[in-house]
């Protein structure tokens, strides 16, 4: 009888674990069926782009061209600024610019699967006016990502970037030249200033996309406005290396008078520049911090020397107003640069310009025993309204007066030249008085305007006085003239000045010419991408900040 009872009892147990797994089956089944109907985003690739619109993808790639905070903090403070002579480093106190460098390059190929997505999507579409205008803007504005990147390292991966979510053969692009990148980026930036269709701006799909243009607002005559400024900045920079196909940009723009950024029209005013705001992105670009943690940044001797006729601290040789949108005075409110080549007997820097505790009322005035000039506080605290510069209307005439001064692409014209550097320099000093005029720090709301006063008789014409070209004893002289108030201008964007330095050899300077050319290649991309990394390094003749770049003299 138990012998019975038992053989019952297992065939139920068995009977139960069957009907249990039956049943957990057809509840799988009904969860994975689930899963693919309702949950489609559960068995998406988090990397893919299934459910981003266009608009949001191109949002994130604008976004990318703000700078990191450790490319500012390790790259532009420590490495930047001191080798273009825009400001003063008074003690080198990390040496970390592998942090610096690997934030630019994951900043920019962490970007490039969304423009390729974008591309491909574009490519997809029915043409039309509208999917054009978005062609365009998109290759402007991966064209100025993609110069910024390749002037700083050299050969870079680009051709083939991005395309590894697409094509696992991808994985590890190849370099391309920075030759072929510069003229395939020129090539793009002619394609779009000739393409783009004004007209459309109230079609789909161009009217959602315009909605997330940080820059312009969708206005379209600005974009081609950018391209064709970028065009005229990159083929001078090449100019001497390809003289032939710079001139021939050059000409185009200027006797076709294509648009581009204006600073001057005439006689008037327009001001015009391609800029990200930060409130307008909704970020924190951490300038304030990269300052604070740094602090070894200030006003140096050379800079100074552009700004005012002697070294009195009061301040009575100053004629020119940037230099209080700038700087400011140490805790005594006296003018005092740091010498740019301080030797043993140069005191070191005290104080904490640079702290949160100024933004407040009562304590703004507080730089705890701060002996030096250092940068304006509003220009660095001021999260939201200090715009990050792409490019002004002031640098393209800059670019304009070279030009002419040295016959490139156009008729050797100094009458031309010495219009074109007028307008950049008066279109400069008033554009950033513009700037200050907005800038406000944002826990207190202080504004520029409430707290540093710039003396009436500071203006264009104060300027004019010292570097008018009828100031220059030498033809040459003149030319140093052009590329110092270029240099000027480009004060808060230092890897523009380092081009510039590069370029040139004839910025302001104290001591010898620059010698730093480019940066070392990031650690990451030697272990990930060694073999086309080494390929690179060889054909450029090393990895060193010492090799020029190809369009260097």
């Amino acid at each position: 009888m138990y012998r019975i009872k038992f053989i019952v009892s297992k065939v139920f147990k068995n009977r139960v674990m069957r009907l249990k797994t039956i049943l957990s089956l057809i509840i799988l089944a009904v969860v994975l069926v689930s899963c693919t109907k309702d949950f489609d985003t559960i068995n998406t690739n988090p990397q893919g782009f299934t459910n981003a619109t266009d608009g949001a993808l191109f949002n994130g790639v604008i976004k990318s061209l703000l700078p990191g905070w450790n490319e500012q903090f390790y790259i532009n403070n420590e490495v930047l600024y001191g080798q273009t002579q825009l400001a003063a480093l008074t003690q080198s106190a990390w040496g970390n610019y592998p942090l610096g460098t690997e934030d630019i390059w994951s900043n920019y190929y962490k970007i490039m699967p969304s423009v390729r997505e974008l591309q491909k999507r574009f490519d997809s579409y029915q043409e039309s006016p509208a999917v054009t205008n978005m062609k365009a803007i998109l290759k402007i504005t991966v064209a100025y990502k993609t110069f910024k990147v390749t002037d700083l390292f050299g050969d870079i991966p680009y051709s083939e970037a991005g395309f590894g979510y697409q094509d696992i053969t991808l994985l590890h692009p190849r370099y391309d030249t920075q030759r072929d990148i510069y003229l395939s980026l020129l090539g793009d930036l002619k394609w779009a200033a000739d393409s783009i269709k004004p007209d459309a701006t109230s079609a789909e799909p161009f009217t959602t996309f315009s909605s997330f243009d940080l820059i312009f607002d969708g206005n379209l005559l600005m974009w081609q406005k950018l391209a064709n400024s970028l065009r005229l900045r990159y083929a001078l920079r090449m100019a001497e290396k390809e003289p032939e196909i710079a001139g021939g940009i050059i000409k185009e723009i200027i006797e076709n008078n294509l648009p581009v950024l204006q600073g001057y029209d005439f006689t008037s005013p327009v001001l015009e520049s391609a800029s990200l705001v930060p409130i307008q992105n909704s970020v924190d670009l951490g300038i304030s911090w990269t300052f604070r943690e740094h602090k070894n940044l200030c006003m140096g001797s050379n800079i100074w020397h552009q700004f005012s006729t002697n070294d009195e601290p009061d301040g009575s040789g100053i004629f020119d107003p940037r230099v209080y949108i700038f700087f400011e005075g140490d805790e005594n409110n006296s003018w005092k640069p740091f010498p740019q080549l301080p030797d043993a007997n140069t005191p070191l820097a005290t104080g904490t310009p640079y702290g949160s505790h100024r933004d407040d009322q009562s304590n703004y005035s507080v730089k705890n025993n701060v002996n030096y000039s250092p940068f304006n506080f509003f220009i660095i605290g001021d999260a939201n309204y200090m715009p990050v510069i792409l490019m002004t209307g002031a640098e393209v005439h800059f670019i304009k007066a070279e030009a002419y001064f040295r016959g490139i692409g156009v008729n050797m014209d100094k009458g031309e030249a010495d219009n074109e550097y007028m307008n950049g320099m008066i279109s400069s000093i008033e554009w950033w008085q513009a700037v200050s005029k907005k800038l406000q720090l944002p826990v207190s709301g202080l504004t520029f305007p409430q707290k540093i006063t710039i003396p009436d008789n500071l203006n264009a014409n104060s300027v004019m006085n010292q570097f008018g070209s009828w100031n220059a004893t030498t033809e040459e002289q003149k030319l140093d003239f052009i590329r110092a108030q270029r240099w000027i201008d480009s004060f808060r964007q230092p890897w523009e000045a380092y081009a510039e330095a590069r370029r040139t050899g004839a910025t302001p300077h104290e001591g010898n010419s620059i010698a730093h050319y480019r940066f070392p290649y990031p650690q990451s991309e030697i272990q990930y991408n060694l073999g086309n990394c080494e390929q690179a390094k060889a054909r450029q003749g090393g990895d060193s900040p010492e090799v020029k770049l190809w369009w260097i003299p």
